[in-house]
């Protein structure tokens, strides 16, 4: 198979926001690779995006012809059979989602498009991102799953510093380049994947299942607790349980996260906290942007979902569920609201616009770092997200 395209669900996209704004669906990580690259891996396929339009040059497809697959769903062996075996004048269904279909023209695609073909019920389990919630829901099991692919008949690089202790080594896999120093490793409940050219300083201790991405440092004394991923080139520290960073962000310093997203580019100040269960026990609510309110998770434990390009100053509280946009920057003292929307600059005590100039001179700093551009393709993407969500901002004042 030459071309495969991972389409943005309409109905799905938008629960999907603050993360859908800046990358389509099937960009998410969840687990320790993103969606597209499991699907890369199964099908030995060129992937591409079927997605929002000023999305496009960033993630193009440059295909025609194409199987088109629903960029939520997270690929099996079992899934991957069944979708390959389509024929053209077919489309795979799991009840109303749209599995995949083949289309000629990804131009003129649609789901109501695909319902033309003979529709063909799939009978097997899916595992659909439909929520943000649902991509650290789904974490442990998606790292198990990744895990498995990535190692499959691949041999760990040792673990040669006496001063670290693992347990499970079986289920222990490091990549080369990788530093381990005087750390305890606890694969019993799950997997422990060391990327290539990451760090695990002194005294960590890290309990899976649990993914350590490319570059990506767990810092001194830092407690990972488990159903975790830090994404490529980032640095966590302090107390981290069922999260998931993207890449490219920090979370360097003490402090708790919990049942938590965090995008790319983001940073969070020492000693941020986030809650992620209330008071009282009850199911936590988080802004859902399709509704323009808040709506149920159904989960006892939720914490912060953070948009790309955001940041919190130190001492930060966030509430249980809160939902931070993209280009947020949120500090002070006291609980801020639990919508943060994008380009927010302040906290409890009130908001300002963070105008395009100012966010612009910290991109280019905080992506020069990590020796990425903030080029004109990133700063039309922005402009964009900045107009898409100037209705949130309804304060009049700026910095």
């Amino acid at each position: 198979m030459d071309n495969l395209i991972l389409f943005d669900d309409p109905a799905i996209r938008g629960s999907l926001l603050p993360f859908t704004f800046t990358r389509p669906v099937a960009a998410i990580r969840v687990g320790i690779l993103t969606i597209s690259e499991k699907w890369e891996k199964f099908s030995n396929a060129t992937v591409g995006y079927f997605t929002q339009d000023y999305l496009a040059e960033k993630y193009p497809h440059n295909a025609t012809g194409s199987l088109m697959v629903n960029g939520s769903l997270c690929p099996n062996q079992t899934l991957w059979e069944e979708i390959r075996g389509l024929k053209p004048t077919q489309s795979l269904w799991s009840g109303n989602l749209l599995i995949a279909t083949y289309c000629e023209s990804p131009a003129s695609f649609s789901i109501d498009w695909a319902k033309g073909k003979e529709a063909l019920a799939y009978q097997g389990d899916v595992r659909s991102i439909q929520k943000t919630w649902n991509i650290f829901e789904f974490n442990a099991a998606e790292i198990r799953s990744d895990f498995e692919l990535i190692t499959s008949g691949r041999v760990s690089e040792k673990i040669n510093d006496l001063y670290t202790k693992v347990y499970g080594e079986d289920q222990v896999f490091v990549e080369p380049g990788a530093k381990i120093k005087a750390a305890i490793l606890n694969a019993e409940n799950g997997p422990i994947y060391i990327g290539k050219n990451s760090e695990v300083q002194e005294g960590a201790l890290i309990r899976g299942p649990f993914a350590l991405c490319e570059g990506s440092t767990v810092n001194m004394g830092a407690k990972m607790r488990g159903d975790t991923t830090i994404g490529p080139h980032s640095k966590v520290g302090g107390e981290v349980s069922n999260s998931v960073i993207f890449g490219f962000s920090n979370k360097g310093h003490d402090g708790f996260m919990g049942n938590s997203v965090l995008g790319e580019w983001c940073n969070l100040g020492a000693d941020t906290n986030t809650s992620n269960l209330k008071n009282n026990y009850a199911d936590v609510k988080v802004w859902d942007y399709t509704k323009g309110g808040f709506s149920n998770t159904g989960l006892q434990f939720c914490g912060l979902m953070m948009g790309d390009h955001s940041k919190s100053g130190i001492n930060t509280m966030f509430n249980t569920g809160t939902v931070v946009g993209v280009g947020a920057n949120v500090f002070g003292d006291g609980y801020p609201r639990n919508f943060v929307p994008s380009f927010s600059w302040g906290g409890a005590a009130g908001f300002s616009t963070f105008q395009l100039r100012k966010f612009e001179e910290v991109a280019i700093a905080v992506m020069g770092r990590r020796k990425k551009e903030y080029n004109q393709v990133e700063k039309d993407i922005i402009q964009r997200i900045f107009e898409l969500t100037k209705h949130y901002r309804i304060w009049d004042k700026s910095i």
